[in-house]
C-alpha cells in the first residue's frame, strides 16, 4: 500500500480517515471507535446531520425530493460510517418506517401505488439495520424483499410493471440490505438468505458486472463511471466494493471489472467520474477530481482482489 496515498486519504474528512483507517490499515477496537465518532461533529456527516428538521426529516420530504430528502441524506450517511447509535439519524429512520410502512410489508410512500416499492425497500431494511431500529416491522419488510427476487436470481422494482428480466439497479440494493441483515442479526431466514444472495451473485456473475450475457457488450456506460454517493444508482464500483465487503470467494467473471477499474487509476489515485443529477446540501468532492472516497474504494477493492489465487488475478 502506498504511504503517500495512504498519508493524503488521512488528510480527508473523518469519514475517509474511518475507513482507510478500518479497511486499509486494519485498525479495530477501541482505537477504530475514536475514528469514527467525529463523523458526527465535524464535516461532511456533521453538515448533513445540521440540515435536519425539527420532525426528523430532511429536504422537506421522506423519500423527494432527490438528493435532499430524508431517504437519501440517510443513505449518504450511512455510507459515510456514521455512528449506528446517532440518535437523529435513529430518528430520521424511524420516520420513514411509520410514514412508509406498507400493507403488503414493504415501503410505499406514495398515495398512488398500491404496492410497495422493491428499491426503497431494499434501502430502507439497509438502513432500518444498520441504524439498528428494534421494530418487528423489519422483519415484515426483510420478507417483502425475499419475496420479490425474480427467477433469473436478481431484483426488478418494475416486475409489478410486466418486467421479467432482473434489474442490476435493484438487485445490488437488495444484496447490500441482505448484507446488512445477515451480518447484523440472527435470522431464522439464514439458509434462505444464503440461497437467494447466492442465485443474484451468480446472476451478476454472469453479466460480468456490467455486460450483456448473451452479447458481452457494455449494457450501459453510465455503469462504468464511478460516483458517490451512488444514490440508486448501479455502477461497477458499487458492484465491486460489495463483493470485497462480503469477502466473495474468487471467480474469473471478476475479470473485466477488476480491468476496468485498474485502468481509472491515474497517479495512484482514481477521480470521481459522474454525479447523479439533482438537488444536493453542498458538494462533497468535486467531478473530474482525484476523489479520496473513491480511492478509498478502489484500494480496499483491490486489496480483498489480489488476496486471490494467482490463477485468477486478471491481466491489464
Amino acid at each position: 500500500m502506498d504511504s503517500e496515498i495512504i498519508k493524503w486519504l488521512m488528510l480527508g474528512d473523518p469519514s475517509i480517515q474511518f475507513q482507510t483507517a478500518r479497511d486499509l490499515l486494519d485498525i479495530t477496537g477501541e482505537e477504530l471507535v475514536v475514528l469514527q465518532e467525529p463523523i458526527q461533529y465535524t464535516g461532511w456527516g456533521s453538515k448533513f446531520l445540521s440540515f435536519q428538521e425539527d420532525s426528523g426529516i430532511w429536504g422537506g420530504g421522506f423519500y423527494s425530493p432527490k438528493w435532499i430528502s430524508t431517504h437519501y441524506t440517510l443513505m449518504t450517511l450511512m455510507e459515510l460510517g456514521l455512528p449506528e447509535n446517532n440518535s437523529q439519524a435513529k430518528k430520521g429512520v424511524k420516520t420513514l418506517l411509520e410514514h412508509g410502512f406498507y400493507k403488503d410489508g414493504g415501503i410505499n410512500h406514495w398515495k398512488s401505488q398500491k404496492h410497495s416499492e422493491t428499491c426503497v425497500s431494499a434501502m430502507t431494511l439497509a438502513l432500518l439495520i444498520y441504524f439498528e431500529i428494534d421494530d418487528p416491522r423489519v422483519e415484515r419488510v426483510k420478507e417483502f424483499l425475499l419475496n420479490q427476487q425474480m427467477e433469473d436470481g436478481g431484483w426488478n422494482c418494475q416486475r409489478f410493471n410486466g418486467a421479467t428480466h432482473s434489474s442490476f439497479h435493484t438487485t445490488i440494493m437488495a444484496l447490500e440490505a441482505l448484507h446488512f441483515y445477515e451480518k447484523k442479526t440472527n435470522s431464522k431466514d439464514a439458509e434462505l438468505i444464503k440461497k437467494a444472495t447466492t442465485e443474484a451473485h451468480e446472476f451478476l456473475l454472469q453479466h460480468h458486472l456490467f455486460k450483456s450475457h448473451k452479447t458481452q457488450a457494455i449494457v450501459d456506460r453510465r455503469m462504468t463511471l464511478f460516483s458517490f454517493p451512488p444514490r440508486w444508482k448501479y455502477d461497477v464500483m458499487r458492484s465491486l466494493d460489495y463483493f470485497q465487503k462480503i469477502n466473495m470467494p474468487h471467480d474469473p467473471r471478476f475479470c473485466d471489472a477488476i480491468t476496468l477499474l485498474r485502468k481509472k487509476e491515474k497517479q495512484g489515485k482514481w477521480p470521481l467520474q459522474n454525479k447523479h443529477s439533482g438537488q444536493m446540501f453542498f458538494e462533497m468532492e468535486k467531478t473530474g477530481q482525484p476523489s479520496r472516497m473513491n480511492t478509498l474504494r478502489a484500494l480496499r477493492i483491490l486489496k480483498w482482489w489480489m488476496k486471490k489465487p494467482k490463477e485468477v488475478l486478471c491481466k491489464v
